[in-house]
Parts: structure tokens; sequence; C-alpha cells
């Protein structure tokens, strides 16, 4: 896959990201404005290893945003119902102060 190829996917793949994780946030949603103006601002770089560099703080972000970002809304004046999506949702053993030996 070339180059321009595998920065278009990453670019697709951002916005893709940005609306599982901030759906239904309208100002959050926002945020393609900034991508779009990162992707614009270096559109003119030629340098192989500053694209590699561009690209894996891109991939970092994607990363980022999709396993580490809730939703909140605010429910009462000190209150947040927080909305995790099902890819954040992990099995998770409860925690024991006295394990049982194994035998």
């Amino acid at each position: 896959m070339g180059q321009t190829a595998k920065v278009l996917q990453l670019f697709k793949t951002l916005h893709r990201t940005r609306q599982q994780v901030f759906k239904n946030d309208y100002r959050a949603l926002e945020a393609r404005i900034k991508i779009n103006e990162e992707f614009k601002s270096n559109k003119s770089e030629t340098s192989p290893k500053k694209i590699e560099e561009l690209m894996k703080i891109g991939s970092d972000v994607e990363l980022l945003l999709r396993t580490s970002v809730i939703q909140g809304i605010h429910t009462d004046h000190n209150t947040l119902k927080l909305v995790p999506r099902k890819d954040l949702l992990i099995e998770n053993v409860p925690y024991c102060d006295a394990p049982t030996q194994k035998q």
C-alpha cells in the first residue's frame, strides 16, 4: 500500500473513531475541524521520515480515543452519567482478599 493510501486510510479511521466516541455530542463532534486542519496543514509535506512521524502521532491519537475516552452526560447539577461503548467494556475478575489455592 502506498504512503498516500495509508495517509487517507488514517484520515478516514480518525473520522470514524471520532463519530463513534463522540456520538450525539455535537460540540465534541466538531473535532472533525481540527482533524481536517491538521491534515491540510501537512498536505505539502514530502519528507518520508516526517510523514511517518505524523502518521504515528495520528495512529496514537486514534488508539487513545478508541480505548480511553468515555462519554459523560450531565444529568443533574453535580451528576454525570457515563456512557461507555461496548468495545470499552471488558471482562473483569472480581477482587478477592483471600484467594483460594489451586490444586
